[in-house]
């Protein structure tokens, strides 16, 4: 078994389309904003809802490499180096406002990610306070470190005519994506194209149709694919996405290649708050591990989801040429 899942990452590593590309095809989500006490001066997001870290962290999951701060060079060059094996060619990083945790980091993620042969995009979140216009500028902020691709999380906080005025006043080489499955409404805000980030809610079953009507209103259509959802313990949210053994992902997977997406974005690379992470995750006592994936058990299971993004970025690759 091993053998051969090393055979699949191996295939997918020489088809990925690699930083030459003009656009990229695969984007995964990525959250800069833990943090620890020897880096950071105290635990960020791990101790959220009252968890005591490190040995209690608001996950059903435990991270294969401990608890660490998305501050550490070593993890972020670990972390990217992780990601371009799998033959995805973009990451899309959390991005909550000026001046907020995950901005001052992007100085050290982007070369971190660019070394590793990725490109970078921005995942614009609902701060406080947001709208069209200020999306707009913070666009150009960001456009500065090189990033053209941005990806808006809840556009629905302002209206169709605003967003389109602010698209009006961004450079061409500029895509905007927007996280939403109302085609129409994205036309109107003259966004470039659409994904659904949400792998509790949009499972998958409609991206063809989604897509259909994305080519009709020349959007370009992006869903999101993932492994499954637990939010439990971080916010309470008692709705729960098993992951069945990774037959959740691949589920998600063969719809986004049916519908002949133009992209396919990933929830996530990180995001161990809802569970929807593919970063390696070992077993300990009250979390769950991959154990079971894919018939994989014990160490080899911790990266079981790394391997199995490697075959699916294969065959989609096969399917773009």
């Amino acid at each position: 078994m091993l053998r051969r899942v090393l055979l699949i990452l191996a295939a997918a590593t020489l088809l990925s389309p690699g930083p030459a590309a003009a656009a990229a095809r695969t984007s995964i989500f990525y959250y800069p904003w833990y943090g620890t006490p020897q880096v950071d001066g105290g635990f960020m997001h791990w101790q959220q809802n009252g968890a005591a870290p490190p040995f209690r962290i608001a996950s059903a999951y435990y991270p294969a490499r401990g608890t660490y701060s998305s501050a550490d060079k070593l993890v972020l060059g670990a972390q990217m180096d992780e990601i371009e094996r799998t033959g995805v060619d973009q990451i899309s990083v959390s991005w909550w406002g000026w001046g907020s945790v995950e901005d001052r980091r992007l100085p050290l993620l982007v070369p971190a990610a660019r070394a590793a042969g990725l490109d970078v995009a921005v995942h614009l979140e609902p701060y406080g306070g947001r709208t069209a216009a200020s999306t707009a500028a913070d666009i150009a902020h960001l456009r500065e470190l090189g990033v053209t691709d941005f990806y808006v999380y809840g556009p629905q906080d302002d209206v169709p005519d605003s967003w389109k005025a602010a698209r009006a006043t961004l450079p061409a080489d500029v895509r905007v994506f927007a996280q939403t499955t109302m085609v129409g409404w994205a036309a109107a805000g003259a966004f470039d194209g659409i994904y659904t980030y949400d792998v509790l809610v949009n499972t998958g079953d409609r991206f063809v149709r989604l897509c259909e009507q994305a080519r009709k209103a020349k959007l370009l259509c992006a869903p999101s694919v993932g492994p499954g959802y637990d939010a439990r313990r971080a916010v309470g949210d008692m709705r729960v996405r098993p992951r069945r053994h990774g037959r959740t992902y691949d589920g998600m997977w063969r719809s986004a290649l049916r519908a002949g997406a133009d992209m396919v974005t990933i929830t996530s690379y990180n995001e161990w708050h809802e569970g929807s992470q593919i970063e390696p995750a070992r077993a300990r006592t009250g979390y769950k591990g991959y154990d079971g994936a894919w018939g994989m058990r014990g160490p080899d299971a911790q990266g079981a989801y790394l391997l199995r993004t490697a075959y699916w970025t294969a065959r989609y690759s096969l399917t773009r040429h």
